[in-house]
This record gives C-alpha cells, sequence and structure tokens, in this order.
C-alpha cells in the first residue's frame, strides 16, 4: 500500500482529499502546520486558526488516519511574513500564498513525506496533475473553472510534479461540498478562507500594528500634477485602487503609480490604470517556454491571449497582451499558459 501525506488545513477541501485517497486505497496520514500564532486567533475564516486544528484532528479521527501538527512559524515568519510586509512597504502587491507554496507548504510536506516514508504529498487545491515518466508531467487546471488554482502553484518544480496527487482538480466545489455533507465531516459546514490567511482584518492593518513605523505620510498627485491630497503609508495602496483615497474630486480616481522612492502615490483616470505590456523576473518554468500563450496576472481573471518574450537567457520575460489588462502592479504573479497546461510565471518587475 502506498503511502502519502496530507496537508490537512481543517477545511473542507483538505478533509475530502483526505477520505478520497484513503477510499483509493493509500495509507494516508494527515499533518497540519502551525504557521502563525494559533492560539490568539479565533476567526474560523483562517486556516491557521484554534478552531481549524480541531477540526484537521476531528477529521483524521472520524476517516481513522493518523495526523500531527508541526510548528512551523519561525519559517512563516521569514519567509512568507517579512517578505510580504517588505514588498508592500515598497509600493508593491506581493502573494503570499504564492509564498507560502514555494517556500513553505510544497517544501516542508517533502520534507516530512520523506522522514515518514511517505511516497506521495497530497494537498486540496484545485488543480490537475497529468503525464507518466516516459513522457513527461504536467501540472493543468482544474475542471471547476471558477476554483481553479493553478495560479497559486507556477512555483512548483518539475520533479516535484510525480509525487504530488490533487484528488479534487477532476472535482467541482459544489460536489466537494457535497460530499463532506454525505460523510458528516466536522469540516462540512466551514466558511471558505479567506485569501490572506495569517490576515484576521485587513492587510494594511496588519502591517500597521505589526510594524507602528510603517505610517510614513506623504502626497498624492492627481492627473493635473498637483499634491491633491495626503496619504499614510504606501502600503495602503496598490494599483487600480478607488477605495480610501480620501479625495474630493469631480471625477471617480485611481491609483496608477506608486513611488516608494519619494513616497508619493499617483492616481489618475480610469484608462490609465489598463496597461498590454509587463517584464516578469523570478522565472520558473515548468514546460519549455512557448512564445503563444494565455496568461492572467490574477487569480480570479481569465486568462488572456499575450505573446511571451524570453529575455537574458530565461531570467526575464516580457508578456504581452492581446488587449490591456486591468491594473497589472510590481510584485503580482503573472502565470503563463498552453491551453490547460501551465508552462510557469514569474513575479512582475515593472508595466509598460
Amino acid at each position: 500500500m502506498k503511502k502519502v501525506l496530507v496537508g490537512m488545513s481543517g477545511g473542507v477541501d483538505s478533509s475530502v482529499t483526505a477520505w478520497l485517497l484513503k477510499e483509493r486505497g493509500y495509507e494516508v496520514e494527515g499533518i497540519s502546520f502551525l504557521l502563525w500564532e494559533a492560539r490568539a486567533r479565533l476567526n474560523p475564516r483562517t486556516c491557521c486558526s484554534i478552531e481549524a486544528f480541531e477540526t484537521a484532528r476531528e477529521t483524521a479521527e472520524q476517516i481513522g488516519i493518523r495526523h500531527s501538527t508541526l510548528d512551523v512559524r519561525d519559517e512563516f515568519v521569514e519567509k512568507v511574513i517579512e517578505p510580504f510586509v517588505e514588498e508592500y512597504m515598497k509600493g508593491r502587491t506581493p502573494n503570499p500564498c504564492i509564498l507560502c507554496n514555494r517556500h513553505i507548504k510544497f517544501p516542508i510536506l517533502f520534507r516530512e513525506a520523506e522522514e515518514r516514508g511517505a511516497e506521495f504529498i497530497a494537498t486540496g487545491h484545485y488543480a490537475r496533475i497529468s503525464g507518466s515518466y516516459e513522457e513527461g508531467f504536467h501540472l493543468l487546471k482544474g475542471i471547476d473553472s471558477s476554483k481553479d488554482q493553478s495560479y497559486f502553484l507556477y512555483v512548483l518544480k518539475r520533479d516535484w510534479l510525480p509525487k504530488i496527487l490533487f484528488p479534487l482538480g477532476e472535482k467541482l466545489k459544489e460536489d466537494v461540498r457535497e460530499n463532506a455533507s454525505e460523510l458528516s465531516l466536522p469540516s462540512r459546514n466551514r466558511p471558505e478562507s479567506v485569501e490572506i490567511c495569517f490576515v484576521e482584518d485587513d492587510y494594511a492593518c496588519f502591517i500597521r500594528t505589526l510594524i507602528p513605523d510603517a505610517v510614513k505620510p506623504g502626497p498624492v498627485i492627481g492627473p493635473d500634477g498637483d499634491e491633491i491630497g495626503r496619504h499614510e503609508g504606501l502600503f495602503n495602496f496598490t494599483i487600480g485602487q478607488r477605495r480610501g483615497l480620501n479625495i474630493a474630486w469631480g471625477e471617480p480616481l485611481y491609483v496608477t503609480r506608486l513611488d516608494p522612492e519619494k513616497n508619493v502615490v499617483y492616481v489618475g483616470y480610469r484608462d490609465e490604470v489598463f496597461s498590454k505590456e509587463v517584464v516578469v523576473s523570478e522565472l520558473n518554468w515548468i514546460e519549455e517556454p512557448v512564445e503563444e500563450v494565455t496568461a492572467k496576472i490574477r487569480s480570479m481573471m481569465k486568462d488572456e491571449p499575450a505573446r511571451l518574450e524570453v529575455l537574458d537567457g530565461g531570467d526575464r520575460a516580457r508578456l504581452t497582451f492581446d488587449q490591456p489588462q486591468w491594473g497589472p502592479a510590481p510584485g503580482q504573479a503573472a502565470v503563463f499558459y498552453d491551453g490547460e497546461t501551465v508552462v510557469g510565471g514569474g513575479v512582475i518587475t515593472s508595466v509598460h
């Protein structure tokens, strides 16, 4: 019997994942990561809350598998929290889920799997892996387009793919919920987790609480080049933002640019937020690059046709969309697709 180590957050997706794999004949062991001061976190929508850990433990007991909790708080702070805060302080827009997948979730799952004698790891992501050792393995979108999470997984290494199981990739979310209800799993009524698992309110409040010195007032420059307001720190803003500007103006204004060197927020009209071209670095290639791709710069957007030009021997790439896209921002991830297949992705460094 082949053994699989399942990352269990306490949510319905990872709970059903563990059950499905046991039903398919695997020896299943669950593991939950203590990420961020769980004892003080009571919000059930966070994956490191007290309730989430208890739910994961109860689920494992109900379906008859071993379960343990691993304290990875130090690694999480170093690899996710600190880069997340630093990026926002620089006027960039990071994605902590991708940071976590790259530095915490998958590397540590593999490390623990090796120590526990597991041949595979598994998570509750809505994505698919197909292929064979002879023809190679590929990362594909999940069939539920409304839940597809392949965007967050472009950081996976090629040689990891044969050892990863994504049982939910072939399922619809509504079917997963139905499975959990039919089985009376403890997670069946848990709400969807929040996008930033370690933030209970809003991310700006989180940064202000963590680093009070982050509040650095500066000017807001309007469409005519004059100062039309003041801000309390660049971390409060991202490209395309309209709410929270506290500016009186005859037309709606949006954040169009952030200048960390001068500590300036620039705002303008809606059409100024669209851009066709971005330059991407910190690339990870799962497939060999192709010129004609579709791409997305946000997890929930539909991937759009674009041209991909590899630069500097593969260290950077220029991505040019057929049509202008809303609000690409430095720090965001750009992910490239060839049909259903994830080609790779990277971090946006500049927008043109």
